[in-house]
C-alpha cells in the first residue's frame, strides 16, 4: 500500500514538472528598447534614406520625419550607415529647396533649425550643408522682437517649438542671440509651460513644445526658467507616465511623451523620467509579430503604420534621454535585426516513478516568446508589462505544492497497513 501511495505521487509530481517545464514567460520584450526600434525605423526607410508619408495612397517624401530619425539614430546609437545616407538625402539641392524654401521669397525657420541640428548632429558643417549656409539663413529670419519667423507667401507657421530648435541650434553653433533666447522667455504661460502658439490669447501650455523649450532655456543657461518648465511637466504627467498633446492630439502618445521625457531627463527630473519611459515601453511592440518588433506605436489604441514612424523617432529620444545639445552620432554602424528572445524547446526525460509499478512518459513542449509590449500583430492592446516574468515562479510553486503533497501522504498514519 504505501508503495503504491508512493508511486502515484511521484508520478503526479513528475507529471505537473512535465507540465510546468512548458511554462515560459508569456510575453518577451525586446531587451535594448531603443536599438531594436531604431533597427525597424531603418526599415522603414525608402532606399535605405528617407522617410514618406502617404496622402490618398500617394508617397510624399518627408524631410522632416527623415530628420527626426536622423537624431533618432544617433540617440540609439546604431543604424549609423542609414543615418549618413539620409542626411545626404536631406542635402540634395532638390530636397533642401524643397524642405527650407528658396531662401529669398520662401524660407521657413523650423526647417533651416532641424536640418542645422542634424548637420551638428551629424559631424557636418551647418554654414555649408548642401552649399547653403543654415545659420545665415536661420539667423535673418530673427525679427528684432527676438522671434523666428517664416517668409512666405503662404502665411507664417513658425511656433514655439521653431523658437526653441533656433536656440538650440544656435547656442550649439555658437551662442544664441540674447533677444532671441528673451522671447522664448517671455513667451511662456503663467503656469510656466510654453504655448504651441505664439503670441496668442489664452496662453495655452502644450506638452511638445515645453519639451523642447525646457531643453532650449537649459542650453542658454536659463536655468530659473526652465525648472518652471519642467515642473509643469511634472504636474501634467498622466499617472502612467505618459503625456498629452494638444489640439487635435489630446490623448496620451509617444511622441508628447518622448519630447517631455527627453526633457525631463536632461533636466534631472530622474524619477518623472522614468515613468515617461515606462510609458513609452508599454507602446513597444515586442518579438512575438517579427516584422514589427521594436516599432513604438503612437498611443494605446495599437500599431499604425501611418504614424508609427514618427512616433518611433521622438519614443527613441525619450527613452535615451540624451539632449539635442549633446548629441552626437557616435555609434555601430550597422541597424539591429532583432534582439528578441530566440525560440527554445524545452524536453523532459521519462520517469520511472517505482519499478514495475508505475511510469510517467515525459512529452516535448516548445516554448515560443508571444509579443510582450501591449500592442499586438492585429493591433488590439494587452495588460502593460509590469517587469515580473511569471513562467519561473510558477513553475517553481507547482514543484513546491507537487513536493508537498508526497510529503503529507508518506507522513500520513499508514491505517490500511496495520
Amino acid at each position: 500500500m504505501l508503495n503504491r501511495k508512493i508511486a502515484t505521487s511521484t508520478a503526479a509530481v513528475a507529471l505537473l514538472l512535465t507540465w510546468s517545464a512548458g511554462l515560459t514567460p508569456a510575453h518577451a520584450a525586446p531587451s535594448s528598447p531603443a536599438p531594436t526600434a531604431a533597427g525597424w525605423l531603418a526599415r522603414q526607410l525608402v532606399d535605405g534614406e528617407r522617410l514618406e508619408t502617404v496622402v490618398d495612397q500617394v508617397p510624399y517624401p518627408d524631410q522632416g520625419a527623415t530628420a527626426d530619425a536622423v537624431l533618432a539614430f544617433a540617440a540609439a546609437g546604431v543604424a549609423q550607415d542609414n543615418a549618413t545616407k539620409a542626411t545626404d538625402w536631406l542635402a540634395r539641392p532638390q530636397t533642401l529647396a524643397a524642405y527650407l524654401g528658396d531662401g529669398t521669397t520662401e524660407s521657413y525657420a523650423g526647417a533651416h533649425a532641424k536640418l542645422a541640428l542634424v548637420a551638428q548632429v551629424q559631424g557636418r558643417d551647418p554654414r555649408s550643408f548642401g552649399g547653403v549656409d543654415l545659420i545665415s539663413r536661420l539667423t535673418a529670419l530673427q525679427a528684432p522682437s527676438g522671434r523666428f519667423s517664416d517668409k512666405s507667401a503662404y502665411g507664417d507657421y513658425s511656433n514655439g517649438i521653431t523658437q526653441s530648435l533656433a536656440v538650440i541650434a544656435l547656442e550649439r553653433h555658437g551662442t544664441a542671440p540674447e533677444a532671441a533666447v528673451d522671447y522664448l522667455v517671455d513667451a511662456a504661460c503663467q503656469d510656466g509651460g510654453f504655448p504651441l502658439y505664439l503670441e496668442q490669447t489664452p496662453c495655452a501650455s502644450d506638452a511638445d513644445t515645453t519639451g523642447y523649450a525646457a531643453q532650449a532655456l537649459l542650453a542658454s543657461g536659463r536655468q530659473a526658467e526652465a525648472a518652471r518648465a519642467l515642473e509643469w511637466l511634472e504636474g501634467v504627467q498622466g499617472p502612467g507616465g505618459g503625456f498629452r498633446g494638444s489640439g487635435p492630439t489630446p490623448q496620451e502618445n509617444a511622441n508628447s511623451t518622448g519630447l517631455a521625457a527627453q526633457a525631463l531627463r536632461v533636466g534631472g527630473r530622474t524619477a518623472a523620467a522614468d515613468k515617461a519611459v515606462a510609458f513609452l515601453k508599454s507602446l513597444q511592440v515586442g518579438c512575438g509579430d517579427a516584422a514589427r518588433a521594436g516599432a513604438i506605436a503612437y498611443d494605446a489604441t495599437g500599431f499604425d503604420q501611418g504614424n508609427a514612424t514618427r512616433a518611433t523617432t521622438q519614443g527613441i529620444t525619450g527613452i535615451v534621454g540624451v539632449g539635442l545639445l549633446e548629441l552626437s552620432a557616435h555609434g555601430e554602424a550597422t541597424a539591429p535585426a532583432s534582439d528578441c528572445p530566440i525560440t527554445t524547446t524545452t524536453t523532459t526525460t521519462t520517469t520511472t516513478a517505482v519499478p514495475a509499478t508505475t511510469t510517467t512518459a515525459g512529452t516535448s513542449t516548445s516554448s515560443e516568446p508571444a509579443a510582450a509590449a501591449p500592442v499586438t500583430s492585429n493591433g488590439t492592446r494587452q495588460l502593460a508589462r509590469t517587469g515580473f516574468e511569471p513562467g519561473p515562479a510558477l513553475a517553481l510553486g507547482v514543484l513546491l505544492i507537487a513536493t508537498g503533497v508526497l510529503a503529507l501522504l508518506l507522513a500520513r498514519p499508514r491505517r490500511a497497513e496495520r
